[in-house]
């Protein structure tokens, strides 16, 4: 069952800069879906599209759809995308500093009046805790004076606490040491498996990104230009070759090789 379909859309910034061009994408229930490539090709104007935050910098979808259970929910606030099961994991570990990586965690479970008097409200903060025991001894700690790795736990964690069905993580790995980035994605696929989530996950790490996956999508230019299962993508020679960092001798490339990438694209011919 397709969860998430978006349709054909296109993104216009300020009246005049087209950023979208047409971008159809599906995840389906309890799918982990990778929205893979460079900086501006998009990725991130689609997360934003999806949960309404695109309307917060002057974006507006133009054409096409986006559909969430079959409801229309291109034209929606964010506040009441939230409430259908959409949460967003903004990039950079957007936080509220000055409180406590608890108080942060509540802050998750403002999506309705009264719910911090909900008797569900601590079984939540449980289950964060039980997916990042780190918090749980952190969780007095002012969360400006948290480490990197131990801030981007706190993000996902307090996205955890409205219980979404469709979670997205924008680059998640960002700035992050090889093992907390790996550490951080075993996580990711463990709340997708207990917990039934699905996830649509922005990453630049294509390697880490298309082993979670079942589903991937490649973005160019506000276009996506090549999807297939996690399986096929790793196994084709252009990801190999410019996302992988590999020839088809299976060495890996210099970046002076990998320039040339523009200059063929085989899945735009």
């Amino acid at each position: 069952m397709q969860m998430l379909k978006i349709s054909n859309i296109e993104v216009i910034y300020s009246d005049v800069i087209l950023v979208l061009r047409g971008v159809s994408l599906q995840v389906g229930e309890g799918q982990i879906v990778s929205l893979l490539g460079a900086n501006g090709a998009g990725k991130t104007t689609t997360l934003r599209a999806t949960s309404g935050l695109l309307h917060t910098e002057e974006g507006e979808v133009t054409r096409g759809s986006i559909e969430f259970d079959d409801v229309r929910i291109e034209n929606l606030p964010p506040d009441e995308i939230v409430r259908l099961g959409i949460v967003q994991v903004l990039e950079g570990r957007q936080l509220f500093e000055h409180l406590t990586v608890e108080e942060n965690l509540l802050s998750g479970a403002l999506i309705r009046p009264g719910s911090l008097k909900s008797s569900a409200v601590q079984h939540n903060i449980e289950q964060v805790y039980h997916y990042f025991p780190r918090l749980k001894d952190l969780c007095r700690k002012t969360s400006g004076y948290l480490s990197g790795g131990e801030q981007q736990m706190l993000v996902i964690g307090r996205g955890l606490m409205s219980h979404p069905r469709l979670l997205m993580l924008d680059e998640p790995s960002l700035g992050l040491a090889p093992l907390l980035v790996q550490e951080i994605f075993e996580v990711i696929k463990r709340i997708n498996q207990e917990e039934n989530t699905s996830i649509l996950l922005v990453e630049q790490n294509a390697r880490i990104a298309l082993e979670v996956a079942d589903h991937a999508y490649v973005m160019e230019s506000g276009r996506v230009v090549l999807n297939g299962t996690a399986e096929q993508l790793k196994d084709n020679e252009d990801i190999k070759e410019f996302y992988l960092g590999l020839t088809q001798m299976g060495e890996r490339k210099s970046y002076r090789d990998v320039k040339h990438y523009k200059r063929r694209k085989r899945w735009l011919g």
